[in-house]
């Protein structure tokens, strides 16, 4: 089975689905009941890190540690909230850990230990996410709706979200300029 963990989607040209267009997507999980991911390089419109905060009563201090973005993470239930963070932080709830150089967490405890300064050294928050079926990921490849590659630490958690797409294309050896949006079989 393919095990596309701890990779990056990088969605082609013409894939159809509008929500995906452009996007890089961070895979948390992939196994043979399906596939979940962040997409990372979408901030979120209209939501700021200090007003989440707000809302859950949570007080940043010093208030610099309020400043940091908010993405879109997908379309799957976009009111819960993702961490995708550097490895070192383990939250005593839960932190899943992906891989050597990336973890994720899902409990409210990580975004209390970012508003005081105690929380991993790199992180994104991410509201909602995309998730597959079984073989859906899969189908999906082979129909030429995505390229897979590493995850590149500086590229995922870099500032540069517009240039993110076409930097995950050159850290394959692809120019953007290059794709097609059709499939070609041989």
């Amino acid at each position: 089975m393919l095990d596309l963990t701890g990779k990056l989607l990088i969605a082609m040209p013409g894939m159809g689905d509008t929500r995906f267009d452009h996007s890089v997507v961070f895979v948390c999980s992939h196994t043979d009941h399906g596939a979940m991911g962040l997409i990372i390089n979408k901030p979120a419109k209209d939501v700021n890190f200090g007003d989440l905060l707000a809302q859950l009563d949570i007080v940043p201090d010093p208030p610099e540690n309020g400043a940091a973005r908010v993405y879109y993470g997908g379309p799957v239930e976009g009111m819960r909230g993702f961490v995708l963070h550097s490895p070192e932080y383990d939250s005593p709830l839960h932190s899943m850990q992906i891989c050597d150089r990336f973890a994720m967490t899902a409990t409210l405890d990580i975004l209390e230990d970012i508003a005081l300064g105690q929380g991993p050294d790199r992180a994104l928050m991410l509201l909602g996410y995309a998730g597959w079926g079984p073989d859906q990921l899969e189908q999906e490849i082979a129909m030429n709706g995505w390229l897979t590659s590493d995850a590149d630490t500086e590229l995922v958690f870099g500032d540069d979200d517009p240039g993110k797409w076409s930097a995950a294309l050159k850290n394959m050896g692809v120019d953007p300029l290059g794709l097609s949006a059709s499939a070609g079989h041989a």
